[in-house]
C-alpha cells in the first residue's frame, strides 16, 4: 500500500461537540450545519466523515441524531466524500445492516462505510431493552456481525452459523458498488479488540497515544493480521483519532487546549470516565480503552490530545508525518470550531503535509511497516 494519508473528521451529530468542556465551541449538531460542514470537509481534501452513534442522552450529549439516517443525508449533500456510520452489534440485526448498507452504496456512487462499536454504554442497552454483553463477549459477537456483513455483500448464496448470528442462503440484490465490500472500521484497544482487527477489519481505529504507543499497537494487529492470511497496510491499514488544534502561533495553540481543560465540566467527565473505565476492566486480561487515560484525557473523547496534533500549522503537518512513518493510514481529526477550524486546516496544513509526504518518498513513509 503506497496511498497518501488519508484525513477523516468527527461528524458533530451529537450536541456538545467534540469535548466535555463549558467553552465556547461554533459547532453545532443539526442537519444544516453538517451539510455544510460536510461540502467544507470534501473541497479541503478531507476523504472520510465519522458519524457518532447515541441513542440517548448522556456526559454533555443532550441531542443526538441516529447516525444511519445522518450519514445517508450526508452522503446526498456531497460528491467525494465517505460517510462511515458508527453502529452497534446487538441494537442491529447484521443483514438488515447489510441491505441498508448496499443500498446506500449504490445511490451514492460508492461512498458509504460502517464502524461496528461493539459499546462501551451499558445505560443505552439497558434503556432500550437489550441484554448487556461482557466485554469480550461483545467483541465475540462483534466479529460475527463483520462477518455476516462481509458474507451478506460478496456471497450470492450467504450462509453463516454462530453464536449469535446465522444466515440460511440469504441472497442481497443490488450488491454494493465498492469491491470487494464498503469498508468496516473498527475501534477499541483491549485484547480482543486487536485480534478481530487484524482477523476481520478493514481498519482498525486507534485512540489518541503517542508515537510509541501507536507503534505498539500497529505491530500486534498486524502480527494479528498475518497470522490469519491477512496482509496489514492492505487487508487491515489504521486510523488514529486526534483533537486537532492549529493555530497560527504554538502559543495560541497551547492557550486552546489549557482553556478547554480548564472549563471542562468535571462532572460529566468523570461520569464518563467512570462508565468506559468500568467497561474496559470486564476485559478477561483488564485491558481496553481508556483504561489509562487521565482526566484531561477523558475532556476529549477519544484521548484525542494525547496524539500531540497542537502547534503551528507546521509542528501539526510534522507530527502527522511521524505518524505516518510507523503506519498510520488515515488521521480522524476533531476540531473546536469543526467548519472554520476544517477550512483552515485544509488550505494550511494538508498542503505542508503533502509536501512531507512527497520529500519522503514512499519507500522511506512504509519503511516501518515493511520491516514487520
Amino acid at each position: 500500500m503506497t496511498d497518501a494519508l488519508k484525513f477523516a473528521y468527527w461528524v458533530p451529530n451529537v450536541s456538545g461537540g467534540l469535548v466535555v468542556s463549558k467553552i465556547e465551541q461554533r459547532t453545532d449538531w443539526t442537519l444544516d450545519y453538517n451539510r455544510k460542514l460536510a461540502q467544507i470537509a470534501e473541497n479541503s481534501g478531507f476523504e472520510y466523515a465519522l458519524s457518532q452513534v447515541r441513542y440517548m442522552a448522556s456526559y454533555g450529549a443532550e441531542y443526538q441524531h441516529e447516525s444511519t439516517g445522518f450519514s445517508l443525508a450526508l452522503l446526498l449533500a456531497t460528491e467525494r466524500l465517505k460517510v462511515i456510520a458508527a453502529v452497534h452489534p446487538g441494537l442491529w440485526q447484521p443483514a438488515v445492516l447489510a441491505k441498508l448498507g448496499a443500498s446506500a452504496d449504490v445511490m451514492s456512487g460508492g461512498r458509504f462505510a460502517v464502524n461496528v462499536v461493539s459499546g462501551w454504554f451499558k445505560g443505552e442497552f439497558s434503556a432500550i431493552g437489550e441484554p448487556w454483553l461482557e466485554h469480550d463477549e461483545r467483541y465475540r459477537r462483534s466479529e460475527e456481525f463483520i462477518r455476516v456483513l462481509t458474507a451478506s455483500w460478496t456471497q450470492d448464496e450467504a450462509n453463516f452459523s454462530g453464536d449469535f448470528y446465522n444466515l440460511h442462503g440469504y441472497s442481497l440484490k443490488p450488491k454494493p458498488i465498492q469491491k470487494p465490500h464498503p469498508e468496516i472500521f473498527q475501534g477499541g484497544n483491549s485484547t480482543a479488540a486487536r485480534a478481530m482487527a487484524g482477523r476481520v477489519s478493514s481498519w482498525y481505529f486507534m485512540n489518541g497515544n503517542t508515537l510509541d504507543g501507536v507503534r505498539a499497537q500497529i505491530e500486534e494487529v498486524s502480527a494479528n493480521a498475518l497470522a490469519a492470511g491477512r496482509q496489514p497496510g492492505e487487508d487491515v491499514r489504521f486510523g488514529l483519532n486526534a483533537f486537532i488544534v492549529a493555530r497560527d502561533s504554538a502559543s495560541e495553540a497551547t492557550s486552546v487546549v489549557e482553556e478547554i481543560i480548564a472549563k471542562a465540566d468535571v462532572e460529566a467527565v468523570r461520569g464518563f470516565g467512570d462508565a468506559v473505565k468500568q467497561a474496559g476492566q470486564s476485559s478477561s486480561d483488564k485491558r481496553g480503552m481508556w483504561q489509562d487515560s487521565e482526566f484531561k484525557d477523558l475532556v476529549q473523547y477519544n484521548d484525542g490530545f494525547r496524539t500531540g496534533l497542537i502547534g503551528t500549522p507546521e509542528q501539526v503537518a510534522r507530527r502527522i508525518v511521524e505518524y505516518r512513518k510507523r503506519g498510520v493510514g488515515l488521521i480522524l481529526g476533531g476540531f473546536l470550531h469543526f467548519q472554520e477550524e476544517i477550512d483552515y486546516f485544509g488550505k494550511k496544513v494538508l498542503p505542508i503535509v503533502r509536501e512531507l509526504e512527497a520529500d519522503l518518498g514512499a519507500d522511506a513513509v512504509y519503511a516501518a511497516a515493511a520491516a514487520r
